[in-house]
This record gives structure tokens, C-alpha cells and sequence, in this order.
């Protein structure tokens, strides 16, 4: 029998505030957390793009500093975010051997690999920190949060690129219904704005170059769209079955209702222009849902405002709602908070589970001139959904083909 799985507990550090409420403030007040980079490598490198969205407050001066010292920003940031939805959720005194994490990161510990490549170049391999190699691992940020929880029930990591951490909270789904834990911190972390990554991004000619308007780069559907911003943070869920949250009285933001995981096997940075994959897992998490595409009340789309995956996703959502895609509400929020690459996906799920808890669709700033071939239902104010029952799907695909998609159901006691 399906376990009903929810949500509890919400934690956030982005480009739009220091926390979960600061920054769903931010968003329904259409504020962007894209700014112009502060830095003298950008200068010293002659980067072609200047701007990022650079979290509203930096990780390190929240923890104290012993721990922020022995961890990585990604790592940092993980824990900014976990332990925010941990309190958020009550800090439910539990059996570490039934708490768990399912935790994500596109590319990990960047900032630690590279510095620590810069000390042995300059300064030779006695200067190289002992720590490095802990503090660059993928499986970092998911082991902070372990160790800072005593979690023994599992503390997995997911690296799919931008689908990581929705892949990651549709395993914590999987693994609550399994039996394997009773709680899981579940969610996603990234600080990859570097001079490698947007060097790299530039070259791929991927980033939107409007160095000029940092503010108004990231225009989802936008006719003019030229890229994709990077951004950098994390956003963490508290997961746990309704039984065991109902049991200790924790209050209930939404319900986790099923996920979708799929792979193209198309291309290494493009998505299949036809969108089986994406169909694919849209479906998947709505028939663990035990819903069905005429149910959907709101989509966060993936919607990155580069010229072609914008178009590819609207393609997936025909497959999947026909001429119904045009008629629900859609937010494409990256437009405010750039693209945290594998934490993206847990803060477009926290994103949706507040929008299904309060009934609105959060807007999309920058759109001025929506491309005629895109005619989703997408505004530039908050959107108030319907009365009744609530059925969201939060979308994100990544590099190697990977699509994952969670849905996400009003709760009602």
C-alpha cells in the first residue's frame, strides 16, 4: 500500500534571501538576485560575462567558523539549508538509524579542487590543505548534513547535473515509501560560480551576456532569451511519511505525491528536441501520483531562457497536456534566481510546495515579449490558482540527458 509522503520542513539560502521565506518573498515580489560579480578575477581574467546570482548571504557568515572552515561553500550551503528546515520541521527528536539524506550536487566542491590546484602550482605540496580531498568530494554536502543530524539511516548522493536535487527528493520519495527511514532531509546545494565554470558556460556560448542589465538577463520565453544566468545556494525538504508526521504533530506544508526519472540518451548537453525523456518522467510522476495531466493545477517549468530549451520543454509539455499546456498556470523562476545548476531543482520544489500551500503561482519576471511559439499561461504577477485541490510538477533536466520531475499535492488534513 502507498505510503502518503510529506513535506514539513523548508530551508533555503539563494540569490533572493539568506532563507526559505526571504527568499518566496523575494520571488512573489519580483525581485531578481542576479547582480554584477564583485570580484577582481573577473577583471584579472577578461571573462566575457560579469554577473551571477550570487546568494543574498554567503554561507560563511551564518555558520560559525570553525565548521565553515573544514567545508566547502557547497557544503556550506548544504548545511545553511538543512538545518533551517530541520528546526523549521521542529527538530523532530528521532532514531538516528531512521533518519536519512538524499542530497544533490551538479559539480561539488569546485572552489576547494581549484584553490587547492593554485597552492600546489605556487606554494608546492606541503601547502596543500590535509582536508582538500573531503572537502571537494561530491558526497560532501550529504555527509555535513549527516554527520551534523546523526542521520545512519543512508546519506546519498545524486550528481545529475541540473536534475540532481529533484532527483534526489523523488529518491527520498522512494526510499520513505521502502520502509528505509522515517524522516529524510532531502534537497540540493551548489557554488560553481567561478571563473572556470563561466569561462566555460561562455565558450559553450550558454550564459546570457547582458552585462549591462544583470538584473533583466534571465528572461525565460522571452523572445530576445540569449542564456542562462549561473546562481549559486541550496534549498532543503523534510521529508517523512503523513503517519509519522501526524504522530508527533508536526504541521504539514504540502504532500510529495510521486516522481519521474528518466534518461535521453541523445546528447551530452542538448535535450532530445522531441522531448521523449521529459515526457517520459512528467508522466512517470504523475502516474505515481495517481493523477492524471488534466489534474495539474501549476507547473515550474525548468526554463533556463536559453533559445532552444525553452522551446524543447514547451514541446514536452504538448506531449504531455496537449492543448491543455496552454491553459495552466506556469512559473519559470530561474528568471529571479538564475540557475543553481544541481541545487536548482530542490529550490523550484520548495518553490512549489509554497505555491500549492498558498494557492499562487509565483511570477516571471522579465518577460516583455513572449515568443509566440511558446504560448504557455505565464505572467509577470503572481498567479492565484484555482479553489480546490492543488497538483503541481516541478521540472529539471540536466546535462547527460537527465530528466527528473517530482509532483507535488496540496495537503489537506
Amino acid at each position: 500500500m502507498s505510503k502518503k509522503i510529506v513535506v514539513t520542513g523548508i530551508g533555503a539560502s539563494s540569490p533572493l534571501g539568506g532563507t526559505a521565506s526571504e527568499s518566496w518573498e523575494a520571488l512573489l515580489a519580483g525581485e531578481s538576485g542576479v547582480r554584477t560579480i564583485e570580484a577582481d578575477w573577473v577583471e584579472k581574467y577578461d571573462l566575457p560575462v560579469s554577473f551571477a546570482g550570487q546568494a543574498r548571504v554567503q554561507p560563511a557568515e551564518v555558520l560559525e567558523r570553525p565548521v565553515a572552515k573544514r567545508l566547502d561553500p557547497s557544503s556550506q550551503f548544504a548545511l545553511v539549508a538543512a538545518k533551517e528546515a530541520f528546526a523549521d520541521a521542529g527538530s523532530p527528536e528521532i532514531p538516528a538509524e531512521r533518519l536519512g539524506v538524499d542530497w544533490a550536487t551538479g559539480i561539488g566542491g569546485i572552489w576547494s579542487l581549484l584553490d587547492a590546484w593554485d597552492t600546489l602550482r605556487e606554494k608546492g605540496p606541503r601547502r596543500v590543505m590535509p582536508l582538500t580531498v573531503p572537502m571537494l568530494m561530491p558526497n560532501a554536502p550529504s555527509a555535513a548534513i549527516s554527520m551534523h543530524f546523526t542521520a545512519r539511516a543512508f546519506a546519498r548522493t545524486v550528481a545529475s547535473a541540473c536534475a540532481s536535487s529533484t532527483e534526489s527528493i523523488a529518491n527520498a520519495y522512494e526510499h520513505l515509501q521502502l520502509g528505509l527511514a522515517d524522516i529524510v532531509i532531502a534537497g540540493g546545494s551548489e557554488a560553481a560560480i567561478h571563473p572556470v565554470t563561466l569561462a566555460s558556460f561562455s565558450s559553450m556560448q550558454a550564459l546570457s551576456r547582458r552585462n549591462d542589465s544583470p538584473e533583466t538577463a534571465s528572461r525565460p520565453y522571452n523572445t530576445d532569451r540569449d542564456g542562462f544566468v549561473m546562481g549559486e545556494g541550496a534549498a532543503a525538504l523534510v521529508l517523512e511519511t503523513e503517519e509519522h508526521a501526524l504522530a508527533r504533530g508536526a504541521k504539514i506544508y504540502a504532500e510529495i505525491a510521486g516522481g519521474g526519472v528518466t534518461a535521453d540518451s541523445y546528447h551530452i548537453t542538448a535535450n532530445d528536441p522531441e522531448g521523449h525523456g521529459a515526457i517520459r518522467a512528467m508522466k512517470l510522476a504523475l502516474s505515481q501520483a495517481g493523477a492524471h495531466p488534466e489534474d495539474v493545477t501549476h507547473i515550474n517549468a525548468h526554463a533556463t531562457s536559453t533559445p532552444v530549451g525553452d522551446i524543447n520543454e514547451y514541446t514536452a509539455l504538448l506531449g504531455v497536456f496537449g492543448d491543455r499546456a496552454r491553459e495552466i498556470p506556469v512559473s519559470a523562476t530561474k528568471a529571479a534566481t538564475g540557475h543553481l545548476l544541481g541545487g536548482t531543482g530542490a529550490l523550484e520544489a520548495l518553490f512549489s510546495v509554497l505555491a500549492v500551500h498558498n494557492r499562487v503561482a509565483p511570477p516571471t519576471i522579465n518577460l516583455v515579449d513572449q515568443d509566440p511559439e511558446i504560448p504557455l499561461m505565464v505572467s509577470s504577477e503572481p498567479q492565484q490558482l484555482a479553489d480546490g485541490p492543488q497538483l503541481a510538477i516541478s521540472n529539471s533536466f540536466g546535462f547527460g540527458g537527465h530528466n527528473a520531475v517530482v509532483a507535488i499535492r496540496s495537503y489537506d488534513a
